[in-house]
């Protein structure tokens, strides 16, 4: 059997309803009438190119997704997606490798949509030693390698909270782009065992101002503690820089700062 492409009007009114905005809302935004987004979204009108557009950067549809509206709705698709390796994107790739190089000796990766490791610099890899190498294997992915019982799941000495922090974030992400690999993600990384030596109990922030959840790892030496940022293209054309993200890992004391520039350098 083939599928038959859902209408252009459909895809749309879903992502209007996925940003919990109204119609008249979005006519408002988008500088037309409540009428024709009711006309567009129940198919008695046929939106053009740029109309599609319009309202999809109103709504901040992904591009990947923008490419699937204009497709339901008769045109090319507009935004290209290249490797990271592709030669018009090496000036991105070398302002990814430079962001990554210049964290050191301090853990930075670079990730994709769906959290597969694409870069990382050589503080990462002495926070790895010990996964299972099938964690590890291309394409690695980085969620599943932090909380996995072979992974770094048994070292997480606040697993339960960071858990929390995991799951929420993907779980948003999941409402955001409705990926349906985020969602197979979502499911797995909730059914993975929580460690027996875990603690359950909140821990006190007061040590990080309460405006950050650490990421605490146990190490030979003692116990790290990080907080993270992240990092994306501001205004990419391209869908693979869309969706590429730095994950940089800062020390969240000055034990943790001293041991990483020890064992990096």
């Amino acid at each position: 059997m083939i599928a038959t492409p859902r209408p252009v009007g459909d895809l749309l009114r879903e992502w209007r309803q996925r940003r919990r905005v109204s119609q008249l809302d979005l006519a408002l935004e988008a500088e037309i009438s409540p009428k024709h987004v009711s006309f567009i979204e129940s198919g008695r009108a046929q939106p053009s190119r740029e109309m599609i557009l319009r309202l999809a950067e109103h709504l901040d549809v992904p591009l990947r997704e923008r490419n699937a509206l204009l497709h339901a709705g008769g045109f090319a698709p507009m935004f290209a997606e290249r490797s990271l390796d592709d030669p018009a994107l090496a000036s991105a790739r070398a302002a990814v490798d430079l962001v990554l190089k210049a964290h050191e000796p301090f853990p930075a990766l670079a990730v994709d949509r769906h959290w597969s490791l694409m870069a990382a610099n050589s503080a990462v890899g002495f926070l790895l030693e010990g996964v299972d190498p099938s964690l590890l294997a291309p394409p690695t992915n980085v969620l599943r390698v932090s909380l996995h019982p072979k992974g770094l799941g048994p070292r997480i000495a606040n697993f339960v909270e960071w858990r929390a922090h995991v799951l929420d974030r993907l779980r948003r992400q999941v409402d955001v782009t409705n990926d349906g690999v985020l969602m197979d993600l979502l499911h797995e990384l909730r059914e993975y065992p929580v460690p027996v030596d875990a603690d359950a109990t909140p821990h006190p922030r007061s040590d990080y101002a309460g405006v950050v959840i650490p990421f605490k790892l146990r190490l030979a030496g003692g116990v790290l503690a990080f907080f993270g940022t992240t990092t994306v293209f501001g205004t990419p054309v391209d869908i693979t820089l869309s969706e590429l993200a730095v994950e940089a890992f800062f020390p969240a004391d000055e034990a943790t700062a001293h041991a990483l520039r020890r064992m990096v350098s």
